[in-house]
């Protein structure tokens, strides 16, 4: 794993681009876990869904802070 920022391939920064990747598998593990709440529902496992629901919950809020740190340090930039 380099130490230095690159960027230089890709015009964004290292880390700007580790907050852009933070967020997107947040919201990827949003939709995904959807799927989850889904199938335990289905099969009556109630207890699996609400454990898949709060899952979900702090991912969505892993998203959101992804966004606003990022556009905080976008807007800076």
């Amino acid at each position: 794993m380099s130490t230095t920022e690159t960027g230089h391939v890709t015009g964004t920064r290292d880390k700007d681009y580790n907050i852009l990747w933070f967020t997107e598998a947040c919201l990827d593990n949003a939709l995904r876990l959807e799927t989850y709440i889904s199938d335990a529902e289905r099969d009556g496992d109630q207890e699996l869904a609400e454990f898949f629901r709060k899952a979900q919950g702090e991912s969505q809020k892993g998203a959101e802070q992804g966004k606003r740190l990022l556009a905080s340090r976008l807007s800076k930039s």
